[in-house]
C-alpha cells in the first residue's frame, strides 16, 4: 500500500500524465527479493486501480545488476522527447550517497520527492510509515497484513507462498 499511495500522490499533484512503475530485476545490494515473475505479476495486481500507472519489465533487458542510471538512460532513449521524472520517497533520499551516479539520474529524471512518515517530506505530503521488511516479517509470522497490501497482492502472495506467506483458511 505504500507504494500505491506514493504512487497516487505522485499523479495527483498534476505534474505527470502517467507514472511508470519499475520493479527492480536484480537489486544491486543484493536484497532478497521473491522470484521475478511475481514481483512483476504482483506489482501489476497492485498498480492495476491507478488508471494513470503502467508497470514496466524493462530491467529484466538491461545489464546486471539493476541501477536507476540505466534505467533512465533506456527510457530516455526508448522514449525522446519525454520529460522523465523520478518519484521517490523521501527515505529513499537520505541513501543516494550510495546510489550509483544519483547527480546523473537527477539530472536525466528530477526526483519528485514524496514525503515519508518519519522522514522530511519535500512536496509537503506524507505517507504512512509502511516497511516491505516489516511487511515481508509479518506474512513470513503469519500475523494479519490487512491493510499493508491491496487485496490481490495478499492472495497472490498467500496462493504462492512468497515471502514464508502461507493461505488462511
Amino acid at each position: 500500500m505504500g507504494h500505491l499511495c506514493v504512487a497516487a500522490l505522485a499523479l495527483a499533484l498534476g505534474e505527470l500524465d502517467r507514472l511508470l512503475v519499475v520493479p527492480t530485476f536484480d537489486h544491486p545490494f543484493g536484497k532478497k527479493m521473491a522470484p521475478w515473475a511475481d514481483r512483476l505479476a504482483m506489482a501489476r495486481l497492485a498498480f492495476a486501480p491507478l488508471g494513470r500507472a503502467e508497470v514496466s519489465g524493462i530491467e529484466e533487458m538491461l545489464p546486471r545488476p539493476s541501477l536507476t542510471l540505466r534505467t533512465v538512460a533506456a527510457l530516455r532513449e526508448a522514449h525522446p522527447g519525454v520529460r522523465w521524472r523520478l518519484v521517490v520517497g523521501s527515505d529513499a533520499l537520505r541513501d543516494r550517497a550510495s546510489w550509483h551516479g544519483f547527480d546523473e539520474v537527477a539530472r536525466l529524471a528530477e526526483p519528485l520527492v514524496i514525503g515519508r512518515a518519519g522522514y522530511e517530506p519535500a512536496e509537503g505530503l506524507v505517507i504512512p510509515d509502511l516497511r516491505s521488511s516489516d511487511l515481508r516479517e509479518a506474512l513470513a509470522a503469519g500475523r494479519d497484513v490487512r491493510g499493508w497490501l491491496v487485496p490481490a497482492v495478499e492472495r497472490y502472495i498467500r496462493a504462492r507462498g512468497l515471502y514464508g506467506a502461507v493461505g488462511r483458511g
